[in-house]
């Protein structure tokens, strides 16, 4: 799969593409039967298949801290967009300069002129240029003068109801890890490298690995039994905080992970951290100490529930 950063490195000899374009945060169902539908036009046409996505997401560029939380960060979305068949990803910097693309210029400098479009998927939804001024009946216009096909993106319904970001991250702030899996085919996680935190753990006696969550608002907080992949063959069972540990005054949000059957150096090492369950809210305790009961609390609750009947089979969900 090939990343292209930016729309300054498109270049000519890429050739035509068959093009979607979203945000696809946590690649779910109905993204995954969007991209099934992108590279059975790819195969059929003899081009690459590529998604369009943004950075910021255009959400968070308008809305800032007041944007939903994110499901994935641009590396596990790109990593997971590869899984499926994409052959490309563009990853578009969302900024003042972008959003002042008019509908036609969009049309005419991106999408025929740059990218060489010869196929895109949209939905009957899908805006585009400044102010979402660009419907889809311009996009099909556009396809008829220019010589690309519009394809219209079918609603992708789960139990009745539309599969979307949206509704994924409501099972997710919800700790409904089960829908989460049912929307998405696998376990909702974070992924990033261990690095080096206060120690506070260590002093506690209960040692942490930290991984920082780069995203601009966390889609859950609290304690939570989890899966830790990305040491030896096997998921490992742990128990992680997710937030900013307010008991220590943190403003950075992070997850803290507390592996239940490992001990050893993981610094630098990037893990995936699967969740089960929810253990408890995050809460601020009145002293070290209170945390460190606390804690010790959900490191035998994790234990209780990773030898419950049934709970050894999440290992292997939704890797």
């Amino acid at each position: 799969m090939h990343l292209i950063r930016g729309i300054h490195n498109l270049r000519p000899a890429l050739g035509p593409h068959a093009l979607t374009i979203g945000n696809f945060d946590g690649v779910h169902a109905g993204h995954q039967a969007m991209l099934a539908q992108l590279r059975e036009a790819a195969d059929r046409l003899g081009v690459p298949a590529m998604v369009m996505c943004f950075e910021p997401q255009p959400q968070e560029f308008f809305s800032g801290e007041q944007a939903p939380g994110r499901l994935m960060t641009w590396r596990d979305k790109v990593e997971t967009l590869a899984e499926y068949g994409v052959d490309r990803v563009l990853l578009v910097r969302f900024d003042e300069r972008f959003r002042a693309y008019t509908a036609s210029g969009f049309i005419d400098d991106l999408l025929v002129a740059k990218l060489q479009t010869k196929y895109i998927l949209a939905g009957d939804d899908f805006r585009f240029g400044c102010d979402r001024s660009g419907d889809y009946s311009q996009l099909q216009r556009a396809g008829v003068e220019h010589d690309f096909a519009v394809d219209e993106l079918a609603t992708f319904e789960s139990d009745g109801d539309r599969v979307s970001s949206t509704r994924l991250r409501a099972a997710v702030a919800a700790a409904d890890f089960a829908l989460a899996r049912a929307l998405s085919g696998r376990d909702f996680f974070v992924a990033g490298h261990v690095v080096h935190g206060d120690k506070i753990g260590r002093t506690l006696g209960l040692p942490t690995a930290n991984i920082l969550m780069k995203r601009q608002v966390l889609p859950l907080r609290g304690v939570f039994a989890v899966w830790v992949d990305g040491i030896g063959d096997t998921p490992l069972p742990a128990v992680a905080n997710v937030g900013t540990r307010p008991t220590v005054q943190g403003i950075q949000a992070r997850c803290e992970v507390h592996l239940l059957d490992y001990r050893g150096d993981l610094y630098g090492r990037r893990l995936r951290v699967r969740f089960a369950h929810k253990l408890r809210d995050e809460q601020r305790f009145a002293s070290l100490e209170a945390l460190k009961s606390a804690i010790e609390a959900d490191v035998i609750a994790g234990h209780h529930y990773f030898s419950a009947e049934g709970a050894t089979a999440l290992k292997h969900a939704g890797n």
